[in-house]
């Protein structure tokens, strides 16, 4: 029974395969088990599947390549920056 409670960190990673369409049975089995005694990963979960369905939902919103282009310079700023 031991080998069906996961940490959280794996947890969130299963989350995130069955996102994709990616995860097993066993792993969403060991995913469900997880979710009922750990708040914090039902909430992970819960904004996940927000998360994804905003992005199925605007799926016809695409930048031109000027913005793309604006965007890539400000991500390469904001990250020469930090460093």
């Amino acid at each position: 029974m031991k080998k069906f409670f996961i940490p959280c960190e794996e947890a969130n990673h299963v989350c995130d395969k069955n996102q994709y369409k990616e995860a097993s049975i066993l792993e969403m089995v060991k995913l469900n088990l997880h979710l009922m005694y750990c708040r914090a990963c039902r909430k992970y979960s819960l904004n996940n599947g927000k998360l994804t369905k905003l992005f199925n939902s605007s799926s016809n919103y695409k930048l031109d390549s000027n913005a793309k282009m604006k965007l890539q310079k400000s991500i390469v700023d904001h990250l020469k920056n930090k460093q």
